[in-house]
């Protein structure tokens, strides 16, 4: 029923079309919250939202496809909107943790030591010595002046040593009374240590804190640099790196000389190049040694650098230290061993390896079995935690933190069970070198040996002593045959060339054919 009417400026007799009332939805219709976005209002509709008929939407969309052909711009094909092209931005290098300094303490309470033990340890020294002024014992034990001048001062109210004479700066050269003797002999009888005081176990917590792996993040520029004189393929360095960023434990597997023992070695340097580490530890009263000349390599430093910043001469800076434990690591070697002869104890593997890599080489084929092994460390694998026994009973818990490799020739599934492989999330495996892998390092190591190798001659090796031979190729065989070819020509006393007559020769020697 619409009513129909007509506008004075119109004839009377033209009819008016009729006005639809508008469209309303009903109250009680509800949408959901999906079916409510969904009707939300488009930049393409305007202000008005409703559902649209698909026959109406595809016709819209080839109206404005039309629009923007005659405009000259190419249409968008439907469902795709135009992509912004993104502005990439430089990465911020990234951020080292501060550089961890040991400062000499000045006060008792700043060194954490029990003053009767470095009394003892002061009179120990004095044994050996006809006499010796309070700073040079001071200097002998790295212990501040003022620490040593009070040990001194208590010694002599205890009438344990005598001034002989003085020195200048109101210091005097002393020497062992009697009673002093006797109490240093009863010293050695506990300990026979003598030399740089310890420092405490709680200190030491701090400092493999502060200078933790885990505190850098190492990318595929820190990688690349460590592995600069490697032959490694991009595959090969995509598995690495989230291995050796996370600080997680892994296999490195694959048949014998490809290079998994060389990698592993050069993991550590994917991080900061120096650490500091305690000469020696005292633990509930037990004296540990820490610093091993044979595994830690002694960083040089500029004497006035560390006396500008008094650094604690009891701490030593090293190389972030890489510990290799091959077929010849025992259980015992994970704990602490004690010397009945000096009654000082020796610091475990582990423990020598925190901050550093610490490398399990051939396992599987070594003294211990990787049952027994992986057993004394299913806890530490876990929650980064060691728990040690001193030689009196006690336990005492000590930080994990290295970067644990297994280096083996087998296959991981046949040394652990699933609860251990579950343990060492990376399993990386190191295979063979192809045809191209092979030639680019057998280029690049003779260039470095001064050998002339020509392509027709890597070529002939290749052909002649691989395929022919059926023989897999290896990562250190261009090595190994460069250095026979080298031997060769030294003995012949001709120049360092590598040929087919050269090929033949020392193939045979290294493989041992007949």
């Amino acid at each position: 029923r619409f009513g129909y009417h007509a506008p004075m400026s119109d004839p009377p007799n033209k009819p008016v079309r009729p006005r639809a009332p508008p469209l309303r939805v009903p109250a009680n219709v509800q949408f959901g919250a999906a079916k409510a976005s969904s009707l939300k209002a488009s930049p393409q509709l305007g202000e008005r939202s409703g559902v649209i008929p698909p026959a109406a939407a595809a016709a819209q969309q080839r109206a404005t496809a039309a629009i923007l052909v005659q405009a000259g711009r190419p249409a968008l094909k439907s469902g795709r909107t135009p992509q912004i092209p993104e502005v990439e931005t430089p990465k911020k290098p990234r951020a080292s943790p501060p550089q961890f300094i040991p400062r000499q303490p000045r006060t008792w309470d700043e060194l954490g030591l029990d003053p009767q033990s470095c009394m003892q340890m002061v009179l120990r020294m004095m044994m050996g010595k006809s006499g010796a002024s309070g700073k040079r014992m001071a200097k002998d034990a790295g212990l501040a002046w003022p620490l040593v001048r009070d040990i001194m001062n208590h010694l002599k109210d205890k009438k344990l040593v005598t001034y002989r004479s003085t020195t200048a700066l109101g210091d005097f050269v002393s020497e062992l009374t009697d009673a002093g003797y006797k109490k240093a002999i009863d010293s050695r009888e506990v300990t026979q240590y003598e030399g740089i005081a310890p420092v405490a176990w709680e200190h030491y917590l701090k400092s493999v804190s502060a200078q933790a792996l885990t505190l850098f993040n190492p990318g595929a520029a820190e990688l690349k640099e460590a592995f600069s004189d490697l032959a490694i393929s991009e595959d090969l360095l995509e598995r690495l790196g989230p291995a050796v960023t996370s600080c997680k434990p892994l296999f490195l597997f694959g048949e014998p000389g490809n290079g998994k023992t060389s990698l592993a070695e050069r993991m550590t340097t994917c991080f900061s190049d120096t650490i500091w580490i305690p000469h020696t530890l005292s633990i509930s009263g037990h004296l540990v040694k820490l610093f091993d000349p044979a595994i830690h390599v002694v960083m040089p430093n500029d004497p006035q650098v560390l006396a500008d910043s008094r650094v604690d001469p009891r701490w030593i800076q090293i190389k972030r230290p890489t510990v290799i434990a091959g077929g010849e690591l025992e259980l015992g070697q994970l704990d602490v061993q004690y010397n009945d002869d000096t009654h000082v104890h020796e610091a475990p593997l582990q423990l020598k390896a925190n901050c550093g890599t610490l490398v399990i080489d051939d396992f599987g084929r070594g003294k211990t079995t990787p049952k027994d092994l992986l057993n004394r460390w299913i806890f530490p694998l876990e929650k980064q935690i060691d728990f040690m026994r001193l030689p009196d009973g006690r336990k005492f818990a000590c930080p994990f933190e290295c970067l644990l490799v297994f280096s083996t020739n087998l296959e991981p599934k046949d040394l652990a069970d699933e609860a251990f492989l579950r343990r060492i999330p990376y399993k990386v495996h190191v295979g063979d070198p192809d045809e191209f892998e092979y030639t680019d390092l057998m280029k690049l190591l003779a260039n470095k040996m001064g050998v002339d190798v020509s392509e027709r001659s890597i070529k002939y090796l290749i052909d002649r002593h691989y395929k022919m031979a059926k023989r897999p190729m290896r990562f250190c065989h261009p090595r190994d045959l460069l250095l026979q070819v080298i031997h060769l020509c030294e003995y012949r006393g001709v120049p360092k060339s590598a040929g087919p007559p050269e090929w033949d020769r020392v193939v045979s020697n290294y493989f041992g054919l007949a």
